[in-house]
């Protein structure tokens, strides 16, 4: 995401068709995927989570 303070590549783009179909597909993806937030943080550390223990569940198998 670009801030203020880094406005990334695109910053001086003087192709106004180019900046609209950029905006687009942002848009496109932002209705296809949802908007990134807390539940989606929440799931992908539950599933990090999952792993890590199973990880150990099976080392102190092991050993």
């Amino acid at each position: 995401m670009t801030d203020f303070f880094n406005p990334g590549p695109h910053a001086n783009s003087t192709d106004p068709g180019g900046h609209k179909a950029n905006h687009d597909v942002n848009e496109q993806k932002l209705h296809r995927e949802g908007p990134l937030g807390f539940w989606r943080q929440i799931s992908d550390l539950l599933i990090a989570v999952g792993v890590i223990a199973f990880i150990v569940v099976v080392i102190m198998w092991i050993f």
